[in-house]
This record gives structure tokens, sequence and C-alpha cells, in this order.
């Protein structure tokens, strides 16, 4: 998601989408471990989705 449209979400919505990116880091740890994981660039994508909207939850505050 673009940091525009993560400033203009609410404090419910960005809680949310963290608890998303959050879940779907989980599986992706899930499937490194099990071995079937082919794309390591996501784990990284999800990491920084993670930081960016922390960050502006930060700025909110």
């Amino acid at each position: 998601m673009d940091i525009k449209d993560l400033r203009n979400q609410s404090a419910v919505d960005l809680a949310k989408h963290v608890l998303d990116l959050r879940k779907e880091q989980f599986n992706l740890r899930m499937q490194r471990s099990a071995g079937e994981f082919k794309q390591t660039h996501q784990l990284k994508r999800v990491r920084r989705d993670i930081a960016r909207t922390k960050t502006v939850q930060g700025e909110n505050k």
C-alpha cells in the first residue's frame, strides 16, 4: 500500500492493516519453514509494509 493511502486511513483501519500484515508474515514464515517458499522477496515487502504502517500510526499520535 502506498504511504499516501496509509495517511488517509483512520487509526482503526491502520491497526487492522497491521494485524493483517502480521498474519501474512506468519503464514510466509510457516511456508518457509515447511520448505515450500519460493518468493523470498515477499518477507521483505511485508516487513517494510508493517514498518510503514506503524510509522504512520506514530505520526497520528
